[in-house]
């Protein structure tokens, strides 16, 4: 039987795409948790990152986010208030984040995910075409 590795998942992000299909060709089945759609907790962020061994600043997305409209580009603001604007607006959490049996990854580039697993294949093909050895 196949160990499941958890992927937190972006499905509009090529990078994420290419994470989900790394952890498969490795071998293991993939839980796909859409956090757009399912959210985040304080709990949650602050375990993830955590194991990640990330801050939440380090952990925030800024492209294609309010992050600078709400502020918390600015170096004053908290990580604890990052955390709660993360909670407010999953999008700010950069992605894609890779728990497998290695630990937590985030996997930007995404053949970072390889990272998390304990197998990898020798190579992956990117849905751009590109190969990147492993």
């Amino acid at each position: 039987m196949s160990q499941t590795v958890t992927v937190f998942h972006n499905p509009k992000c090529g990078t994420s795409r290419n994470a989900v299909e790394l952890v498969r060709q490795a071998g293991y089945a993939v839980e796909a948790v859409e956090y757009l759609k399912a959210g985040w907790t304080e709990a949650q962020l602050t375990d993830l990152f955590a194991r990640a061994g990330l801050t939440p600043r380090q952990a925030m997305r800024v492209k294609g986010t309010p992050a600078e409209e709400l502020g918390l580009t600015d170096p004053s603001v908290t990580d604890a208030a990052i955390l709660k604007a993360m909670v407010a607006h999953p999008i700010l959490v950069e992605r894609p984040f890779v728990a497998g049996p290695r630990g937590v990854v985030l996997a930007r580039p995404s053949e970072k995910a390889a990272d998390a697993l304990d197998r990898r294949p020798a190579s992956f093909t990117k849905e751009d075409g590109t190969v990147v050895t492993l």
